[in-house]
């Protein structure tokens, strides 16, 4: 199968480039014959305006010379959401079928709470797509009042498992993301003044860019201020280093799709403390794998944290939780053989 990828720039920061860079050096069991047209990329409104002129010119001649025989796109919500459709549609004039891999999180944004206009735009667009690929049982139900149910798919994300995990770690509380609102972060400094109190021995790792700024100002006048770090945003062995010494991991986020951060975490054996948003509630089970709570529970998050913190063989037992789940549930070959039936679904039916 020829199939060509509408991806983001290697370099791009977030959960759709992790997923595809996986892909990059994955070689799908010899079924498959991928090319990538990168779209996307980060930096000032001319360069991704830039990049996306290219990427079209690429894509046009994609399509003329190789002849995918399925387009799979990797999108969002907001303005990745228009940036792809100058694709789908070259797509269809070129009869090939589309796969919408859609790993957006702040759906009610984006669909229910538009305009009607808006509203008629986005599922006409999607409708044009052959299936589109959902992240989670919820987010099916959510893309089912913009498509038929038959045209979803769900495939959950995947993650790369170390051989072994480091049982013995630091004092140390880990986040790893996007620096901002939607992900929780400015509940963060409050979470973790209150699981520290008392114990100055517990450092907070917050690994990202965004508005680093502003979850500075929330830090200052707490006594936890000196024990949070800011290294930017991390990858390769810098993350690896982060995920294998560090004791919890915190994700207080308010939207989701399925985070690749906490599939990160589990297949390094790290406890978790997250919400019950998205497909996270799939990920992690409360009191086994890990703590879930409503988004916006300082306390309760904090209280996960300190018992975490304070019980040694309870957060070991909470990590190999995880492991295990991700070993058994996440892999890349399982996420790899649910791709390929999908392609072959796919094109058994552009065939019929």
């Amino acid at each position: 199968m020829k199939i060509c990828m509408i991806v983001p720039d290697v370099y791009v920061k977030g959960g759709i480039a992790s997923v595809v860079n996986g892909y990059r050096t994955y070689d799908f069991g010899g079924q498959c014959q991928i090319s990538y047209v990168e779209s996307y990329r980060d930096g000032g409104k001319w360069q991704k305006l830039m990049k996306a002129l290219k990427g079209y010119v690429l894509f046009w001649r994609e399509l003329r010379i190789n002849k995918p025989d399925i387009v799979h796109i990797h999108s969002s919500f907001g303005p990745s959401f228009y940036r792809k459709i100058p694709f789908i549609y070259m797509s269809v004039w070129k009869r090939v079928p589309v796969v919408n891999h859609i790993h957006g999180a702040e759906f009610d944004v984006f669909y229910e709470n538009a305009s009607p206009r808006k509203k008629n735009l986005v599922r006409k667009v999607y409708d044009k797509c052959q299936m589109l690929i959902a992240l989670s049982d919820e987010w099916k139900e959510k893309l089912k009042q913009i498509v038929a149910e038959e045209k979803i798919c769900v495939i959950e994300n995947y993650c790369r498992i170390p051989e072994a995990v480091n049982l013995e770690r630091k004092k140390q509380i880990l986040f790893l993301g996007e620096i901002g609102k939607r992900k929780g972060c400015f509940d963060i400094p409050e979470i973790c003044e209150r699981a520290l109190e008392g114990t100055l021995d517990v450092s907070v790792v917050l690994g990202g860019d965004g508005d680093i700024e502003q979850l500075k100002e929330l830090l200052e006048g707490k006594q936890i201020k000196t024990a949070v770090s800011f290294p930017g945003w991390v990858r390769g062995s810098e993350k690896e280093g982060l995920l294998c010494e560090s004791s919890v991991f915190l994700f207080p986020s308010y939207h989701e799709g399925m985070p690749m951060a906490v599939l990160e975490a589990m297949a390094y054996g790290m406890a978790i403390v997250t919400t019950k948003v998205g497909g996270i509630p799939r990920l992690i089970e409360h009191g086994v794998s890990g703590y879930l709570h409503e988004p916006g529970d300082i306390l309760g998050m904090a209280q996960s944290i300190r018992e975490l913190l304070m019980d040694d063989d309870r957060r070991r037992k909470m990590g190999m939780a995880a492991r295990a789940k991700a070993v058994r549930c996440y892999s890349m070959e399982g996420h790899v053989k649910k791709l390929l039936s999908l392609y072959e679904k796919v094109l058994s039916g552009n065939k019929a």
